[in-house]
């Protein structure tokens, strides 16, 4: 169970539903083969009476085709005989003949050799005939009807016996097929609970951290700051959500705090008192409004902004405002149509990010056709990929990591590049990032690859084309580039 907390909330009702599906399907299988089967043994029960009772058809059939044929002796008849003498031979040739200890199979054998003896006798009657011989066809007549007689005998008498057989055999069959019935119903009566027991401790699992969140928020909601921060119990979005959550209770705390030690310090100066005053209550009302709002990290990072602009604290404020802007375009172009110029504008923001917190080590360039700048793209695309530049490409390098950034048009196509001077890739992880199949360990530095999946995916939705991005790497310590093609339409439209 500690593993699962690592995994997604889609992953995990996924999971429930694939399991209690998986379940449903096999015990549908395993009834289906079993009724198949139970089927096929009773339709076999009176097959043996059924082929005794074509034989015996076959043989009637031959018995009135050879005395038409003595009464009117036409071609039509005799060709009859022919037709019914081969199919009562193939027949008889299907009986048994070997000798063994059963009742059935000695009658079997016995009809077999009956009915060879009386085709041989039919055959004489008919060839006697056809040489005007009376006699001779007579006698051979009355031997085959003689032979027809017992053999009709001994058919009924082995037809009875095997269906009194066959019968107790259906009989014992079908008490069987009544138990598997039960058996059957059992069985998915037990799936039904198990599938029930299952979603209902799995969804108990995922609600309970939410029911605690809300109770929390609730009490955040009134006013009330001085709550115990909630445990992390998995990684998933509510243990994301969760960690957040507490990050701010802490973080407006902290706020709260600072303020009003500010105003108390600053008491002289009344313009800024009330000024940090209505801060103060602004945060306060947008908080109530918020209750756990994505937006309210905006908020929060935005008041901070202008409480450094009033501090003169410009690169705080300079800082605070790039990454008020980095979460706002984040929130609201993430699932938008949004132009080139906005996403270059985004990573201009988080280079400017990262290289506050890492002290101006990443060295960033751009060549720009300014001209493409209007050509439309889905939101979010460029800054997961200049994420996975720096994660897994120049980290480690200190100040001599770079990144290039490239539009171009090139065979009628824009193109968008980002390219490193970092680690590199080998052509295997390359294959495995483009497919979708890379794993954490795939990823030099480490990393889910989530980021670039997400990419390819929405690109190639957005432009019904596969062929969306290419990455190129000469091997390791050779940096990586990646290339992404977009439609040649929208900028025509928009030269248009």
């Amino acid at each position: 169970m500690s593993k699962l907390r690592d995994f997604s909330l889609q992953f995990k009702i996924s999971s429930i539903y694939i399991v209690t599906n998986i379940l449903v399907v096999m015990v549908n299988i395993f009834l289906i083969i079993g009724i198949n089967s139970m089927s096929g043994r009773l339709d076999m029960v009176y097959q043996d009476n059924r082929h005794l009772n074509e034989f015996s058809d076959a043989v009637n059939a031959l018995q009135d085709d050879m005395t038409a044929y003595l009464n009117v002796k036409t071609s039509d008849s005799l060709e009859n005989y022919y037709r019914s003498e081969a199919l009562c031979r193939n027949m008889a040739a299907d009986l048994n003949e070997e000798v063994t200890g059963r009742s059935f199979d000695r009658m079997e054998r016995n009809i077999r050799h009956m009915t060879d003896e009386y085709l041989t006798e039919v055959a004489q009657a008919i060839e006697a005939k056809r040489g005007r011989n009376v006699e001779k066809y007579r006698a051979h007549y009355e031997n085959a009807a003689k032979m027809y007689g017992y053999i009709g005998t001994y058919i009924s008498n082995l037809n009875m016996e095997q269906f009194r057989s066959n019968s107790e055999r259906y009989s014992e069959l079908l008490q069987r097929f009544q138990f598997f019935e039960a058996v059957s119903v059992i069985a998915i009566v037990l799936v039904m609970f198990s599938n029930v027991c299952i979603i209902i401790s799995f969804v108990g699992a995922l609600i309970r951290p939410l029911k605690k969140l809300a109770g929390q928020a609730d009490e955040v909601a009134k006013g009330n700051f001085e709550i115990d921060l909630l445990p992390v119990e998995s990684r998933d979005e509510v243990g994301v959500v969760t960690g957040a959550f507490n990050s701010m209770v802490v973080s407006i705390g902290r706020y709260i705090e600072r303020i009003r030690e500010s105003m108390e310090a600053e008491r002289a100066l009344k313009e800024r008192e009330l000024l940090m005053e209505g801060h103060l209550k602004d945060a306060r009302l947008k908080y109530l409004q918020a209750q756990i709002n994505p937006h309210f990290l905006f908020n929060t990072l935005n008041a901070g902004a202008q409480l450094a602009m009033m501090e003169d604290a410009d690169r705080t404020y300079d800082y605070i405002q790039k990454v008020a802007q980095f979460y706002r375009y984040n929130m609201k172009k993430s699932e938008e149509t949004v132009t080139v110029a906005e996403e270059v504008e985004m990573v201009d923001s988080y280079i400017y990010i990262l290289n506050v917190r890492f002290a101006g080590d990443i060295h960033y360039e751009k060549r720009i056709d300014e001209s493409l700048l209007s050509v439309e793209m889905p939101g979010m695309i460029l800054q997961p990929i200049v994420e996975n530049s720096v994660n897994h490409g120049i980290r480690e390098m200190g100040d001599k990591g770079g990144i290039l950034l490239s539009l171009y048009e090139k065979e009628g196509q824009v193109c968008l590049s980002v390219k490193d001077n970092g680690v590199g890739m080998n052509q295997e992880t390359i294959a495995k990032v483009m497919s979708g199949t890379y794993r954490e360990e795939d990823m030099p530095g480490g990393g889910n690859g989530v980021g670039m999946d997400n990419v390819i995916s929405r690109m190639k939705l957005f432009t019904g084309n596969d062929e969306v991005m290419t990455i190129h790497s000469e091997g390791r310590g050779m940096g990586t580039e990646v290339c992404l093609r977009l439609s040649n339409r929208a900028h025509q439209e928009k030269k248009g």
